[in-house]
């Protein structure tokens, strides 16, 4: 598949191929794509393979072979390593390296295509601050991540733990494809990826980036962000959330010349969780963690001031803030601003059922594509009948032994198409009017679920090893309770300018009363939102950076 069409800017990873293997591995377009990525490479490198007898050895080997021949920079050899098949990247002469342990194709192509680059002297793009943390990082620092090829997930994991194998010679990391690797995966009882372990030990599971990893192992870090965020001047537009709504915002109001901050627990919001895209317009598909990196990118561009892995934790009264509309984060800052918009989205909707909670991450899993492939060949269910449900139990019918849909109502919401494809599978079943009342589990993982048939009020228990989430999505508004007005499903009441019921604070996105959630719905009402509160700018207060330059609304 021609992925790579035209090499990215040396900051972004290279798109991703597919996870399936062929006999070949890498085809010759892409060979020649990949082929000019490596042209960017200023110290040799070595392919440094632990291999052993079994097929996955000597596909890897091919592997490496295709990759050391693009370039008269890379050397192949031959090592031991205790994992097999493994390989690391090494520069030649130190001891720069990354390791991976399989072979990285699926999403993970692009984690292969950066170490190649960066271990060869390509410069990372990182904040300085965050590069320099790496480097003094005191103690000895062992990483294992294990990840699967159709993860979205894991490449921002991988990578970034990467990065840091590579500036600090104390960090060493090790990507492990858990496909790959099944016995450690059982020993380790790891049911949901990105599973990173440090030392030994569990460290953290899903999405991380650079940041957030720094801060879990700085135990002084969150004290010196509060008091650097506490010292910023106010904004002119502050937007909370990093999602489609909250890129558009910031790009917008960026453009008009005014002091633009955005500060977000993670940039990109649900669309990170999303593996394929395929309505949002001119783009005919794009996979989700690449938008979000383009969205933070085009920010980012516009000179946006970009706050990171922080989450808002109240909205402050004007009145205790200067006359200004006010944040508090979870960290204990207060960040300050003239207007404000709120794009903080949704998540997924819980079972609220016991053990649910429990085995979070431990058989209970809300998302297929990443959590899948870990339950290869074992017996699953899936809660919920909309889209979403139908389309996860068909993907996992082709992973796992059999799967079990179940939903509450007495007919499934999914699509026919979808519903016709999901009855010609025979190792799916369908049960209706089928309540969730526990998930069951052995103390360590889950072993069952319970439901009632609300026809016959009778009760059931199924054996499953995996229970996958799929009943929709919640307002992430639970912090602006009190503070504004919110419908009676927490959604943000808006006007047709995006206006709340505070003056001078707008909202946008799918955490509003806007009755579709979709992607180039909330970047519209992002812009929206942004163009009034430039106006309500205009009309109140003092004059803004825009009208000192002559910027038009």
């Amino acid at each position: 598949m021609d992925r790579l069409r035209r090499p990215p800017k040396p900051a972004q990873a290279a798109p991703t191929p597919p996870a399936k293997r062929t006999n070949t591995m890498l085809d010759s377009t892409l060979q020649n794509q990949l082929k000019t990525y490596l042209e960017r490479l200023t110290f040799p490198i070595e392919l440094d393979a632990s291999l052993d007898e079994s097929t996955g050895s000597r596909e890897l080997e091919e592997f490496l072979q295709q990759i050391a021949a693009l370039s008269d920079k890379i050397r192949l050899q031959h090592s031991d390593d205790a994992r097999k098949p493994s390989f690391a990247i090494r520069r030649a002469g130190t001891d720069i390296s990354v390791r991976f342990a399989g072979i990285p194709l699926g999403h993970e192509f692009s984690s292969l295509v950066l170490a190649l680059l960066q271990v060869g002297g390509h410069p990372p793009k990182a904040e300085p601050e965050l590069l320099q943390r790496v480097r003094e990082l005191p103690g000895k620092y062992r990483f294992e991540t294990y990840f699967s090829l159709s993860c979205q997930n894991c490449p921002d994991v991988v990578q970034a733990l990467n990065l840091m194998s590579m500036l600090n010679p104390r960090v060493r990391h090790v990507a492990i494809d858990g496909t790959s690797f099944q016995s450690e995966v059982e020993a380790r009882e790891v049911m949901a990826v990105p599973s990173v372990f440090l030392n030994g030990e569990p460290f953290a599971q899903g999405r991380m980036d650079l940041r957030q990893i720094l801060e879990k192992l700085d135990t002084t870090s969150p004290e010196k962000e509060r008091e650097r965020l506490e010292g910023e001047a106010p904004y002119d537009v502050l937007i909370v959330g990093g999602g489609p709504a909250g890129a558009a915002a910031a790009v917008y109001a960026a453009r008009k010349g005014i002091r633009t901050g955005l500060v977000a627990e993670r940039f990109g919001g649900q669309v990170l969780d999303t593996l394929g895209i395929e309505n949002l317009i001119s783009i005919a598909h794009v996979e989700g963690p690449q938008l979000g990196r383009a969205l933070e990118q085009h920010v980012r561009d516009h000179g946006v001031h970009v706050i990171s892995a922080q989450k808002a934790a109240q909205l402050l009264p004007s009145a205790s803030a200067g006359g200004l509309a006010a944040v508090r984060l979870e960290n204990g800052a207060t960040l300050r601003s003239r207007t404000m918009i709120v794009s903080t989205g949704a998540r997924w909707r819980t079972l609220n059922v016991p053990g649910e909670e429990r085995y979070r991450n431990r058989g209970v899993a809300y998302c297929p594509h990443c959590d899948g492939p870990l339950f290869k060949g074992k017996r699953v269910a899936v809660i919920g009948g909309g889209n979403s449900g139908v389309e996860a139990a068909i993907d996992l019918a082709g992973i796992t032994s059999h799967v079990t849909l179940l939903e509450f109502d007495s007919r499934l919401r999914a699509d026919e198409v979808l519903q016709r494809k999901l009855r010609s599978l025979p190792n799916v079943e369908v049960r209706l009017n089928a309540q969730t009342t526990e998930v069951v589990g052995d103390g360590s993982k889950v072993t069952a679920l319970r439901w009632q048939d609300r026809t016959k009020e009778t009760q059931h228990e199924l054996a499953v090893e995996g229970i996958f989430v799929q009943i929709g999505l919640l307002p992430n508004t639970e912090w602006l309770r009190g503070a504004l007005a919110l419908s009676e499903r927490g959604e943000i009441v808006i006007d047709d300018r995006g206006q709340c019921s505070v003056p001078g604070v707008f909202a946008a996105g799918d955490a509003t009363t806007t009755p579709f959630k979709q992607i180039v719905i909330a970047i519209g009402a992002g812009s929206t939102a942004a163009l009034s509160a430039f106006d309500y700018l205009i009309r109140h207060g003092e004059q803004t950076e825009a009208e000192d330059v002559g910027i038009a609304a």
